[in-house]
């Protein structure tokens, strides 16, 4: 019964953890750009990003620009990682 169940269910599993994993980054990025997240003595990529915002105007836009682009490579990385190993694991696609 392990043998049929486990690996129909490990696919969907694998995707869902992917999922959260980049959705709970996005949160913290979130929540410390509002300044609500972690305290500014720790780094983070939202607080990098709120601290460059002020400078938007000023055509110095590339100090929020490579925070948010390693924020954004991040996240699809995670979830390009997590549709990998679902198509790998999968059994209906082994055949």
């Amino acid at each position: 019964m392990i043998g049929h169940i486990l690996p129909n269910c490990l696919p969907p599993l694998i995707v869902i953890g992917a999922l959260q994993i980049a959705r709970a980054i996005t949160l913290e990025a979130t929540l410390s750009f509002l300044g609500l997240g972690v305290p500014v003595t720790e780094p983070s990529l939202g607080l990098l990003i709120a601290n460059g915002f002020q400078y938007m105007l000023s055509n110095e836009y590339w100090i929020s620009l490579f925070p948010g682009l390693a924020l954004l490579i991040t996240i699809v990385a995670i979830n390009l990682v997590g549709d990998r190993l679902r198509d790998v694991l999968n059994p209906r696609l082994q055949r």
